[in-house]
C-alpha cells in the first residue's frame, strides 16, 4: 500500500521527477572532492569563484537533460539560481551537511553545514534537501548518525521539504581500501534498513557491491533486488565516480531490480575538470549532456516510479486549517 505523502513533500517529488515518476537526478554538490580534482596538487588554492563559475557551466548545459540537480549551499545553489542558469522546471535539491567528516575514521561523524539549515533551503525555494552521511552499522558512531537523521527528517517534516538520505559506507578497518564485495553488499543493505527511518523519503544509496571484485551481473541483481526489499522508499543509485560505461551497466541492473532512478554526478562530467573554454565547451554539449539524456531515457523505460511508493495525503476544503 502506499505511503501517504504530506502537500508540500509530493510537491517536491513531483518537481524532482520525470512525467513518468522517474528520479534523474544530476549531482553537483561536490567540495573538497572537486577541489582535489581541479587543481590535484593545490587544492586550497581554488578559489569559491572558480568552482562556482565550474559548477555554473555545468548546470547550464546539463540541467536540461535531468529531472532535478543536485548542489551545495555555498557555491552552488544560490548562484545557479541568481545567474538563471537553473531552468525553473528543474528540481533543486541543496545539501546540508558539512564537507568530509570528523572523528576517528572507524567512527565518521558529519554535520550540516554551520549557518544552514532546512528552513533556508525551503526560503530559498529548494524542492527538497540531501544530508550525507558516513555510516557503517557496526561503528561506535552509528547511533549518533542515527540521532543526526532524525532530527533532519524532523526538521524536513517542520518544513514540509522533501528528505533525501545519501550514506556512504566505509571500512571499521582502516588499513583497507576497499571493502569485500560481500562485505559491502551486507554494509549497504543494512545501512538501509536502519537508516531509512520515517521521515527519510528517499535514499540516494551506493551500489550495493564492488564491480571490480564481482563480474556477474546476476550477483548485481540479487544485490539490488535484496536492497529494494530492504528499503521502504524510493532509492537512486549513486555514481560514485566509476566510469560512465560502468555506470551505464550499473543502472540498468539496478533498475530492473527496483531502484527508482539515478544520482548522476562523476560519471557524467568528470572529464570535464581537465577541459577548459571550448574544450570544455564541447565536451559539455557532445559527450556529458547525451550521456545524462541517456540516463534519464533509461529510468523513464526501466525505474520503479515513485507513484508506486506516494501518494497525496487526503485533501478537503479545509485542509489548509490543519496544515
Amino acid at each position: 500500500m502506499a505511503q501517504k505523502l504530506t502537500i508540500g513533500k509530493l510537491r517536491g517529488l513531483q518537481q524532482c521527477a520525470t512525467s513518468g515518476g522517474a528520479l534523474a537526478v544530476l549531482a553537483l554538490d561536490h567540495r573538497q572532492g572537486l577541489k582535489k580534482a581541479m587543481r590535484p596538487k593545490s587544492p586550497d588554492a581554488v578559489t569559491p569563484a572558480e568552482m562556482s563559475t565550474f559548477k555554473q557551466e555545468l548546470v547550464a548545459i546539463l540541467a536540461p537533460a535531468a529531472s532535478a540537480v543536485l548542489l551545495d549551499p555555498e557555491v552552488g545553489g544560490a548562484q545557479s539560481i541568481a545567474s538563471g542558469v537553473l531552468p525553473g522546471n528543474i528540481g533543486l535539491i541543496m545539501a546540508v551537511e558539512a564537507t568530509g567528516y570528523t572523528g576517528p575514521a572507524a567512527a565518521r561523524r558529519s554535520r550540516i553545514l554551520p549557518g544552514w539549515s532546512m528552513v533556508k533551503a525551503r526560503r530559498m525555494g529548494a524542492s527538497a534537501v540531501k544530508l550525507l552521511v558516513y555510516y557503517h552499522p557496526d561503528s561506535s558512531a552509528a547511533p549518533d548518525i542515527e540521532t543526526l537523521v532524525r532530527q533532519v527528517a524532523k526538521d524536513c517534516a517542520r518544513e514540509d521539504l522533501l528528505f533525501f538520505l545519501e550514506p556512504l559506507s566505509y571500512s571499521l578497518d582502516p588499513s583497507l581500501k576497499k571493502f569485500p564485495s560481500n562485505e559491502k553488499r551486507r554494509v549497504v543493505v543494512e545501512t538501509a534498513r536502519r537508516l531509512v527511518l520515517p521521515g527519510v523519503d528517499v535514499l540516494k544509496a551506493e551500489f550495493p557491491l564492488d564491480v571490480d571484485l564481482e563480474p556477474d551481473e546476476r550477483v548485481w541483481a540479487e544485490a539490488c533486488a535484496e536492497l529494494s526489499a530492504a528499503c521502504s522508499v524510493p532509492w537512486v543509485v549513486l555514481s560514485a565516480g566509476v566510469s560512465y560505461e560502468i555506470y551505464l551497466q550499473q543502472v540498468i541492473v539496478a533498475c530492473r531490480a527496483g531502484a527508482s532512478g539515478v544520482a548522476a554526478g562523476r560519471a557524467v562530467w568528470k572529464e570535464v575538470v581537465e577541459l577548459t573554454g571550448q574544450e570544455r565547451l564541447d565536451f559539455l554539449q557532445k559527450v556529458a549532456y547525451q550521456r545524462m539524456e541517456r540516463l534519464t531515457a533509461l529510468d523513464n523505460a526501466l525505474a520503479r516510479p515513485w507513484t508506486e511508493f506516494y501518494s497525496a495525503e487526503e485533501v478537503d476544503e479545509n485542509w489548509y486549517e490543519r496544515y
